[in-house]
């Protein structure tokens, strides 16, 4: 692992969730194995997972001097392996990653990637491109197009496209230059709170915690399991319908699933009713999606007092993508990555990174922040509102290249995972062991994946007075 990398990443993350005056040492990295890739994607992961561990030994201080400065150590290889995948289902096939028709096909005048996963989204681009048997009379179809035309046809059907872009057109993009504005963190101090009585013990330090979870697929679930992990009540809320099968035992351990439609009164209300007892809301809609419902930043925090309110996009909060639907590897082809790795590994299609590096990174980063929030109630007494995008964290990795063409090697170990199985609704697998480590604070999650309302619109207190 390149250190002066590291060293830089972590520095403009430090700065970023805490400001100039934020002095913590860098983690102490073992097994540093490494991904081959044109940017630091392992030291993108060893760093980010290093910053929400070391943000927990930061709130963890308030009550704990001894935490005030901890030896925050990270394990390289193992932070790039969270990065693929920390659930390994035993003696069944994992479940496919892609929808048929997803991926980078040729245009008449470069390449574009179709995001097909969902089903809404792949009817989308079928009313633009039509319906086809395979990819290869896809493939034929979309080499009719320009690029740029065929981008904004599906966005303007509500699908998922983007075109791909060089570092330089992405540059000069207006909405790559309102990205480059924009901080990493974005952060808005909100009304005073009382003092909460979290008890932050050393074992389980978000024991109490209550954390509302609207996030989907993988960046903000990512930073709701890592909460969990450290003993947070998660209750995470999705629409009805919705379905994210590859995912579900992936990114949903130590939660609790309900169902609510927020366009029903019933429905509303009881939501209303979880916002008032909740201590953070996670969320990861496009910008004024909140807004639309009836949520803006005020009623939240009109709602309940001292929330941290976190929330994360795609492309970012200002300029005219801000509402738009995108996803990891939307970005990396908007945004240069793709074309980047083309150029460096000397290939005549697109190259993305070894794997959906801005995703997992903006997961634990939108974690840290989450944590600073809790922090500053009790330090500071107020709220906190804190933005950041897919886009933001992929300018940083761009500021960060590097040429490792051959990675040292990220191969499984039995040694990575769990001593135990986990057994899901849908079979047992192994979990990976933690990648960064604190003193006296393991990171587990209590209880399994499971499906979309496994439980019912209420805390597990409440639950379990019932």
């Amino acid at each position: 692992m390149d250190s002066p990398l590291a060293a830089s990443l972590w520095q403009q993350m430090q700065q970023g969730l805490r400001g100039r005056d934020a002095a913590w040492p860098l983690p102490a990295f073992v097994d540093r194995a490494t991904f081959s890739s044109a940017f630091a994607v392992s030291e993108l992961a060893a760093t980010s997972i290093g910053l929400a561990t070391q943000a927990a030994a930061a709130l963890m201080a308030t009550s704990h001097p001894e935490f005030s400065s901890p030896p925050v150590t990270v394990n390289v290889r193992l932070a790039s392996r969270w990065f693929q995948q920390s659930f390994h289902p035993l003696n069944r096939a994992a479940p496919a990653m892609w929808d048929a028709f997803a991926g980078d096909y040729r245009s008449r005048d470069g390449w574009i990637r179709l995001h097909t996963n969902a089903v809404h989204h792949r009817l989308a681009m079928e009313r633009v491109l039509g319906a086809h048997a395979d990819r290869a009379a896809l493939a034929q179809q979309v080499q009719q197009w320009q690029a740029s035309e065929l981008e904004q046809a599906v966005i303007n059907a509500g699908g998922c496209a983007a075109e791909m872009r060089s570092a330089a057109a992405w540059q000069q993009h207006p909405q790559g230059q309102a990205v480059q504005r924009e901080p990493l963190f974005s952060w808005q101090s909100t009304q005073q709170a009382a003092a909460p009585a979290w008890p932050l013990a050393e074992a389980r330090p978000l024991l109490g915690i209550k954390v509302l979870d609207l996030t989907r697929i993988i960046a903000g679930p990512a930073a709701t399991r890592f909460l969990a992990s450290l003993g947070a009540s998660v209750l995470r809320i999705d629409p009805p319908g919705w379905q994210e099968p590859t995912l579900d035992e992936e990114m949903s351990c130590g939660k609790r699933r309900a169902v609510l439609d927020l366009t029903q009164p019933a429905d509303r209300e009881q939501f209303i009713h979880l916002l008032r007892e909740a201590d953070v809301l996670v969320h990861g809609y496009r910008a004024d999606a909140l807004e639309r419902l009836g949520f803006d930043a005020e009623t939240l925090q009109s709602l309940s007092p001292g929330l941290v309110d976190a929330g994360l996009n795609a492309w970012g909060w200002q300029g005219p993508w801000r509402n738009r639907r995108g996803f990891d590897s939307l970005v990396q082809m908007g945004c240069g990555i793709a074309e980047r790795g083309m150029q460096w590994q000397h290939s005549d299609k697109p190259v993305p990174l070894p794997v959906q590096a801005l995703d997992h990174a903006s997961g634990y980063l939108l974690a840290a922040a989450v944590l600073e929030g809790l922090r500053r109630r009790i330090t500071e007494g107020h709220g906190s509102q804190v933005r950041l995008s897919l886009a933001r964290t992929a300018w940083l990795l761009q500021q960060h290249p590097t040429d490792q063409r051959t990675g040292s090697g990220i191969a499984p170990q039995v040694k990575d995972n769990l001593p135990c199985h986990e057994l899901t609704p849908w079979g047992f697998g192994v979990r990976l062991r933690a990648a960064a480590r604190l003193p006296c604070t393991p990171q587990l999650c209590a209880t399994p994946g499971c499906a979309p309302g496994t439980h019912p619109a209420m805390w597990l207190s409440e639950a379990l007075d019932n």
